[in-house]
């Protein structure tokens, strides 16, 4: 994560945690067999500290106590390091309907933009769920479209001509978790602290 990701306009420090929560269920049965099975839900949730100053003391204990009950937004952190070579430019969008449970996405590149995407990069569509990719999307190799791997399958069916966002277009909403702490830690007088912040994704 060698770019730069801000909290309520302060930078979030590394560590940085994703997590992805996805209930399972297993059972075994008499004979010693494993049964696995999944609802199909799953959502992001974040953990990390922040950099702050005295200066941002008091909107710092304010976040830990207020809007609870609200959804904020941020720029989804990525996971892979971005650089000219692997970022993409200009308007991607989808090329063909999908629907709902579909666990990949064919792109349009009508435009024919360069850049890979790459595999492990958070991207989303018009609606509000975060889906990360399992596959590279090269489309300097790709003459009009591509087909991208995405985990967790779509939860809405997207339209030919919806964006395909990513990087500093990629928004995570958020609901802040209610067991982060709620007060402040002065050191030496000086330097504020509120501890972890826990998000988790606004489905």
């Amino acid at each position: 994560m060698a770019k730069k990701y801000y909290y309520e306009g302060l930078e979030i420090l590394t560590p940085l945690t994703i997590s992805s929560n996805e209930p399972h269920f297993d059972m075994t049965t008499v004979s010693l067999k494993t049964q696995r099975a999944s609802q199909d839900h799953q959502r992001w949730e974040l953990s990390f500290n922040v950099l702050s100053t005295e200066d941002d003391a008091a909107n710092l204990f304010l976040s830990t106590m207020v809007n609870f009950d609200t959804t904020s937004t941020m720029i989804m952190p990525q996971l892979v390091k971005e650089s000219s070579t692997n970022t993409l430019f200009g308007t991607i969008t989808v090329a063909a309907n999908a629907t709902a449970g579909s666990s990949s996405v064919s792109i349009n590149n009508s435009q024919n933009e360069t850049g890979v995407l790459p595999k492990g990069s958070f991207v989303k569509f018009e609606h509000s769920k975060v889906y990360i990719t399992t596959t590279t999307l090269n489309l300097s190799n790709s003459s009009s479209s591509q087909t991208v791997g995405i985990y967790p399958n779509l939860i809405t069916a997207v339209s030919g001509g919806d964006a395909f966002k990513t990087g500093d277009d990629c928004v995570l909403s958020y609901f802040k978790s209610i067991d982060n702490q709620m007060g402040i830690t002065y050191q030496d007088g000086i330097l504020s602290n509120i501890g972890t912040i826990s998000l988790i994704e606004a489905l």
